[in-house]
């Protein structure tokens, strides 16, 4: 098997209620390609987001009594603190000005994923999508419809992991594709059954996307062909993992 990952160059700083299919289509004219058969669309969540509308400047927030007193023990902008609060289910870990959320998508990740990098203003922070998998569905069908094209679509955001360096992209959203590669109960080549493998398939075109689109390159879309997948109906929240499981809280 042979994997191709595709940048898409070209698309504009997005803004509320833009045609982000439409302008996806247009980039992807401009440099004479097209979205095939069994594609899989990768979209960065930050112009998901920016096209909802999930777009808040700090200077019409007004922080409350608990983002002052964060800010004033972090040295943070209140501001920003009270917006990660509104988009924070729960608190996991706040210790030496890190704040860990739990989102209300069940997500696990630094600041709720309210994000001020490439938010394409000042003061301008970007949140995470109301309910990713939904967007990742409308782009989905409107690429069918529009492109005549049936793709899988995978919405990306970068987290950090609670055993490594580093930070890498991963599936927030997802439409037409398994999140998981399940080997529970086959046997590997000497016999001994699988009982606890699946592979974050998702996870995994979402990291290896990254390495096209870049942080800083302004390149939020990438195509991956050449991958076999069944065409499924779950979703993101098959990586949500069940508090009572998760060891690192």
């Amino acid at each position: 098997m042979t994997l191709a990952i595709i940048p898409v160059h070209g698309l504009p700083e997005i803004r509320p209620r833009d045609d982000l299919v439409g302008l996806l289509l247009d980039a992807l004219a401009r440099a004479n390609e097209r979205l095939q058969d069994g594609d899989v669309l990768v979209v960065a969540q930050k112009v998901v987001s920016k096209s909802e509308g999930r777009v808040v400047r700090l200077a019409d927030v007004t922080p409350g009594e608990r983002a002052l007193a964060m800010a004033e023990e972090s040295g943070k902008d209140p501001r920003q603190l009270e917006v990660v609060l509104s988009e924070t289910k729960e608190i996991v870990r706040w210790e030496r000005g890190v704040l860990i959320s739990e989102t209300r998508h069940g997500f696990i990740c630094a600041n709720a994923g309210v994000d001020r990098s490439n938010a394409g203003a000042p003061d301008t922070v970007v949140l995470l999508p109301i309910d990713p998998d939904a967007s990742a569905a409308r782009i989905r069908d409107e690429i069918a419809d529009r492109a005549h094209a049936m793709v899988a679509v995978v919405i990306t955001d970068t987290f950090g992991r609670a055993w490594r360096e580093g930070h890498t992209n991963v599936a927030i959203g997802i439409a037409g594709l398994a999140p998981l590669k399940r080997y529970i109960g086959q046997r590997d080549p000497a016999g001994y059954e699988l009982r606890v493998t699946e592979i974050a398939v998702a996870d995994e075109i979402a990291a290896g996307s990254e390495l096209v689109m870049g942080k800083l390159d302004r390149c939020p879309v990438a195509i991956v062909r050449g991958l076999p997948f069944d065409v499924s109906e779950e979703t993101a929240q098959e990586y949500v993992r069940p508090a009572a499981r998760d060891l690192f809280r």
